[in-house]
């Protein structure tokens, strides 16, 4: 796809950062024009783990808040295979030196409503952020959308290549790009792709590997919302939301099944 002049209107990515989420914007960037971040500041764990409690019990948080400390841990401990990933995928993972970035504390605060609209985007992607509050979303000057790792609806949440692999169904590796709407992944799918993880990718590794296969949907969701073109389509896939593994899951699993 060729790289538009100038865009219409902006691009804006709200995002929590990550080396997959850089990787998809410098991709947007080149191929369809410049794009502002909002890069909000992550939930803190002990946030995180209330959240979880209040909603599935304090065993369950417990258990994924394990997976999820394990995850960070493994990513220092694969470093190497990462680099590796990225060099064979040609992916640019860092904020680029004239890259706009607003720093707003949530997703969902006032500084991030106010720094939107004072930008009048003509699309705003979400990638690797909150889940945006029914008033926010009311308050958006565009529409938004949100790239997702996983394909959905019968992936929704989180981890869903991992939990794809797990389920026994590995043609459902994959990403959506869809409208956000009120629900946790359940806006109307514009685009999809499928892949493949390849050997040495884990659970700390998989969001790279989907975004290294990814990037051209994104780019064509970005330019279809911008050029006023809005197609959606339904998958026709069962419903589900998945949360993190709990670490005695996630251990017994890939011991049982080598789906790390």
């Amino acid at each position: 796809m060729a790289a538009s002049q100038s865009s219409p209107r902006p691009i804006v990515v709200v995002t929590g950062g990550g080396q997959h989420v850089w990787a998809m914007i410098n991709a947007i960037a080149d191929r369809v024009g410049p794009v502002s971040v909002v890069l909000e500041t992550p939930e803190s764990k002990k946030q995180l783990l209330i959240g979880r409690a209040r909603r599935q019990g304090w065993i369950s948080a417990i258990g994924q808040l394990g997976t999820m400390v394990l995850s960070r841990l493994g990513k220092r401990f694969l470093v190497s295979h990462a680099a590796r990933l990225i060099a064979e995928e040609k992916l640019e993972t860092e904020p680029r030196r004239d890259q706009e970035i607003i720093h707003v504390a949530s997703a969902n605060g006032p500084e991030c409503l106010e720094a939107i609209q004072k930008l009048q985007p003509g699309v705003v992607l979400l990638n690797g952020c909150r889940l945006l509050s029914k008033d926010m979303l009311a308050r958006m000057p565009c529409p938004v959308l949100n790239y997702h790792a996983g394909i959905t609806p019968k992936y929704r949440g989180m981890n869903g290549g991992y939990w794809a692999l797990t389920s026994g169904d590995r043609q459902n590796f994959g990403t959506t790009v869809h409208l956000v709407d009120a629900g946790v992944d359940t806006g109307a799918v514009l685009k999809q792709v499928r892949g493949q993880p390849k050997p040495g990718d884990t659970i700390s590794s998989y969001a790279l590997r989907q975004t290294a296969f990814s990037l051209d949907i994104c780019v064509e969701a970005v330019s279809d919302v911008l050029a006023g073109k809005l197609t959606t389509f339904d998958p026709g896939l069962p419903s589900r939301q998945w949360y993190h593994p709990t670490i005695w899951f996630y251990v017994w699993t890939g011991i049982r099944t080598g789906i790390w």
